[in-house]
């Protein structure tokens, strides 16, 4: 109700002060510009109006430059912030500590799967499928490498990743030995066979 007093207000001012100018007008047009003023001020219109704004070589030339600089830094930036996102922190990044420790698991990693590639048990069916679920394992690893991406400084995903490396390493091992069985039933047959056969 106040606003409106308000307006009610301001709306009679603006009508008493209409109604004063328009019973004072003679009043108010008692001073006259000075001599050649509306001359001047034509001449001005018409050097405004003839200079048309042209661009130069050299001003488009700066701009593509400023516009090409503008490009590529934000192209770099995508590139670096993607790349770190899309692959996520590994533990190297957070301490020296925890690089120490990645690389130790990786070495031991890249060990056991040469060993296995290097068994013979294995046909290339069962090599596929190992494979496979070696790279189940790493994307399981990744994820967590993303995770860490979001909160570097959480020590539950830090930890998940060393034991996700202690699993492998065991799963690994645990293959190892189940082909190195394998290979060893396969040696004593062959030594039984191969004696049964000169006995015979």
């Amino acid at each position: 109700m106040f606003k409106r007093k308000a307006n009610r207000k301001k709306d009679l001012d603006m009508k008493d002060l209409d109604k004063i100018i328009q019973e004072n007008r003679q009043e108010f047009d008692i001073c006259e510009p000075n001599d050649g003023h509306f001359e001047r001020f034509e001449q001005k219109l018409k050097t405004i109006e003839g200079k048309k704004k042209t661009f130069t070589f050299g001003y488009i030339l700066k701009a593509a430059a400023v516009a090409l600089l503008v490009v590529l830094s934000g192209l770099w930036v995508y590139d670096n912030l993607d790349s770190r996102t899309n692959n996520g922190i590994a533990l190297s990044e957070i301490s020296p500590e925890y690089g120490e420790v990645e690389m130790y698991y990786t070495h031991l990693v890249n060990q056991k799967f040469d060993e296995i590639n290097q068994c013979q048990t294995l046909d290339s069916t069962q090599k596929t499928m190992l494979t496979h679920e070696l790279t189940e394992m790493d994307s399981i690893y990744e994820t967590l490498k993303m995770d860490l991406t979001t909160n570097p400084s959480d020590q539950r995903i830090i930890n998940a990743m060393i034991q996700h490396y202690q699993l492998k390493v065991e799963v690994m091992s645990q293959i190892l030995n189940q082909l190195q069985q394998a290979q060893d039933i396969n040696k004593q047959k062959q030594k039984s066979e191969n004696h049964e056969s000169t006995n015979i």
